[in-house]
């Protein structure tokens, strides 16, 4: 037997589409960033990033359950003294329908240079359209 050792010049990728709408926000979110990483191929490393470009569509049809419309709360600091911002699930969508999707997606992937690299192959659309169909992307079904 021998260990293979992953080269990140050889990494073969391929183009996902995930559909968002009427899914639960932390399935789509968990699976994406599976994806992202790399772990549903064989060739999977912890330090290389062997994953694949994910398109995410109708990410503003996303759901969440209970009373996380209202309770969830998002945080960022402006970098000013007493500089904390919260801002709620329902308000943070109807500013920036994607991003409540986005994060979800960034909490799950590592948080060095490396995720930051996976991150870049994710792609998320509010609506149905998105400009990446020349990329023939395979429905990924949740």
């Amino acid at each position: 037997m021998r260990t293979i050792t992953v080269n990140p010049k050889t990494v073969s990728r391929k183009w996902k589409l995930v559909d968002a709408a009427d899914k639960p926000m932390g399935r789509v979110a968990s699976e994406v960033a599976r994806l992202l990483m790399g772990k549903h191929k064989a060739i999977f490393s912890p330090n290389v990033d062997t994953g694949d470009f994910v398109v995410v569509i109708n990410a503003d049809k996303v759901v969440v359950t209970g009373n996380k419309e209202l309770q969830k709360q998002y945080f960022h600091h402006t970098g000013h003294i007493a500089g904390e911002r919260w801002i709620n699930f329902a308000d943070l969508k109807a500013k920036d329908p994607t991003a409540p999707l986005t994060a979800a997606i960034w909490g799950m992937l590592p948080h060095s240079a490396l995720g930051h690299k996976m991150v870049k192959k994710l792609k998320i659309f509010a609506g149905a359209e998105h400009p990446y169909a020349a990329q023939n992307p395979e429905v990924v079904d949740l």
